[in-house]
């Protein structure tokens, strides 16, 4: 079940970032090349680098950041000036602060499912503290920062006629090609730097995803895992070039529920490792990882998470849906999944400890 839940949540972030890679190049063409083919573009090329295998990918990843980030600098340098030109709005209430919370917890706990993928290569005697430190730098300090320019960009838009239009067109791209227009035919290549960074983000999910379908059913670990890639691919880019017309609205859809399980699925990690393993890796045989009948049922840890919603759909806002607590607080769904599911977790673990007769 964490599976099939981790295979739609990485598929909807290729869907994400292929959308916006694709309105970005649409973006510095004025429409000339559709958004439709612009993701086209963005996800064969990711599949391309997810060809390359861990050791090309981790290569390419360790770099791309860079010119990623002189792009950004470039945007912000060119278009700075109008970033005081904030339109006014309304005092956020405590309920819209939480509810945006829950967003941005829904975006960056899913990672936790993928980190294992990106991590097997590492030597066991890695420091803890310097794989958390990285970790958790490696996540906060690119979303920070990004997240305050985004608020910026998007305060001013409303006052920017050139960025409105651009993202009445095609969206985060169509505000940075406007962004970048004064440099001329150099800001437009650093629009395509930009949306060719995103191939970073799609080619290491598209190579977690490979791995993903072998766990769902041991016998396609026979499968070559780029078939995997292809198949995804696939089904990326019908759904991206779908997802593109009401952009927004799907991604907050998309993140909002996604943050809910996977909330649930951190939870029963911690748990186990810190209560039931003592925070000891020694406490696991990996000579029993595939052996069904030499390991716990997952009872316990399903029926705790499933358990958890019953106060999360209460607790959750979402465009489609606001339960009766969160008109009162806000989205507290994320919160409401991890507390009771680690709640649950504890006395029905030891249940099934004690019917299992084993750890």
């Amino acid at each position: 079940v964490p599976v099939i839940l981790n295979l739609a949540t990485l598929t909807g972030f290729c869907v994400i970032d292929s959308v916006i890679g694709g309105q970005s190049l649409s973006a510095i063409t004025h429409g000339h090349l559709t958004p439709d083919v612009g993701i086209v573009v963005i996800a064969i090329l990711a599949m391309l680098v997810c060809f390359c295998g861990f050791k090309i990918l981790h290569r390419y990843e360790r770099f791309a950041w860079i010119p990623a980030l002189i792009a950004i600098v470039i945007a912000t340098g060119t278009g700075g000036k109008h970033l005081s030109n904030q339109a006014a709005f309304e005092t956020p209430e405590a309920s819209t602060i939480l509810s945006f919370s829950a967003l941005i917890a829904g975006f960056l706990i899913p990672w936790a499912a993928l980190a294992g993928d990106f991590a097997v290569y590492m030597v066991p005697e890695a420091s803890s503290t310097k794989v958390f430190a990285y970790t958790y730098g490696g996540l906060f300090l690119p979303t920070v920062p990004l997240m305050v320019l985004g608020a910026a960009i998007g305060g001013a838009c409303p006052n920017v006629p050139s960025w409105q239009a651009g993202y009445e067109s095609t969206s985060v791209g169509g505000v940075l090609a406007a962004m970048l227009e004064p440099a001329g035919g150099f800001g437009k290549f650093v629009v395509v730097l930009l949306a060719f960074s995103l191939l970073g983000n799609i080619a290491a999910t598209m190579y977690s995803i490979t791995l993903n379908f072998q766990l769902l059913l041991p016998w396609m670990v026979r499968v070559p895992r780029f078939l995997f890639a292809i198949v995804i691919t696939a089904i990326v880019i019908p759904v991206a070039i779908r997802a593109a017309t009401s952009f927004f609205d799907n991604l907050e859809n998309f993140i909002g529920v996604i943050g809910y399980w996977a909330s649930a699925f951190v939870a029963v990690v911690v748990i186990e490792h810190a209560w039931f393993r003592k925070s000891d890796c020694s406490a696991y045989d990996h000579e029993k990882w595939d052996k069904s009948n030499m390991l716990p049922s997952g009872l316990a840890a399903l029926g705790a998470s499933v358990l958890s919603f019953a106060l999360v759909v209460p607790s959750m806002a979402q465009v489609w849906y606001t339960g009766p607590i969160a008109k009162t607080t806000g989205d507290i769904g994320f919160e409401s999944a991890f507390v009771v599911t680690g709640l649950l977790y504890v006395p029905l673990r030891y249940l099934e400890i004690r019917i299992q007769k084993r750890v």
